[in-house]
């Protein structure tokens, strides 16, 4: 992998959808994920299920400079214990990129500012295990916090990998028409619903895509990239709108195999260069 950035000419990686939880929760989320169930469907074999500090020294030797950790809460109570663990987990690793969430609830608005004014650089909100609308009232003044404070919103908002939820372009974006300077990503590439997400990075200026999972072996099996959105693919990578994601440690391939599906699109080495490392850069 470094000889193969290297070759492009980068520094190194930054990767926007990284996870690291608390250690009961990160067992409690690989048991879902390993044996299936709600949310998740048949679950897969988990490719780096191993101690924190041998995923760290996996992420340096692999070329990845920044990440952040991007936990995220799926009931009341637990976000502000959440972005806790999250900065400090950031102020002890060097490469971290400083994250936080954000769950409706009494308060809410409170710990977000607080978390901004720690230092927080990147949000994670997953609209499907949240099982939240986005719209809802409690949240217009977190919007409203996050699109003046111009941080990335990692947004989980597709039906993938089982459908539920306010999920779909419909609910976010009406949240971006309220809040139309909000730097919102969309995890996934929006997969399976690629064409409405398209469209929303296109009509907003601070929405961008992130490539986790995305043109994998594993996601082509059953939400295959749509050939007539290369060129919009290719479009939106060069004017900063696409991001490297891979929802590292828990997926069912290599790391590199993500690299390898991006770089056999043949969409070119600039778009490469911009996907996995300018466009990042250019947005934290």
């Amino acid at each position: 992998m470094p000889d193969w950035w290297r070759g492009l000419g980068l520094p190194g990686l930054i990767d926007l959808h990284v996870h690291f939880l608390p250690e009961r929760m990160q067992r409690r989320v690989w048991h879902h994920f390993r044996h299936g169930g709600p949310l998740v469907g048949d679950g897969w074999k988990i490719e780096y299920e191993w101690p924190v500090e041998e995923r760290l020294a996996r992420l340096r030797e692999m070329g990845v400079r920044i990440f952040p950790a991007l936990a995220y809460a799926h009931r009341p109570g637990m976000a502000s214990d959440l972005n806790a663990w999250t900065l400090d987990f950031a102020r002890r690793t060097p490469e971290c990129l400083p994250s936080a969430t954000f769950y409706p609830e009494p308060g809410v608005v409170d710990y977000v500012r607080r978390a901004l004014e720690e230092g927080a650089r990147i949000f994670k909100v997953h609209l499907q295990v949240g099982g939240f609308d986005p719209r809802i009232p409690e949240l217009d003044a977190v919007w409203g916090l996050l699109a003046e404070a111009g941080v990335p919103v990692v947004t989980h908002a597709s039906a993938v990998p089982v459908p539920g939820g306010h999920v779909g372009a419909g609910p976010i974006g009406e949240v971006l028409r309220r809040h139309p300077r909000l730097r919102l990503v969309i995890a996934h590439l929006g997969m399976p619903e690629y064409d409405p997400f398209f469209e929303l990075a296109a009509r907003h200026e601070r929405v961008a895509l992130d490539t986790t999972m995305a043109f994998t072996d594993f996601a082509e099996l059953g939400m295959p990239f749509p050939e007539r959105l290369r060129p919009a693919l290719l479009d939106l990578g060069l004017a900063g709108k696409v991001v490297l994601g891979t929802d590292f440690p828990t997926i069912p391939y290599s790391y590199a195999h993500q690299l390898g599906a991006l770089d056999r699109l043949g969409l070119g080495e600039a778009w490469l260069r911009a996907v996995c490392w300018d466009n990042g850069a250019d947005m934290i």
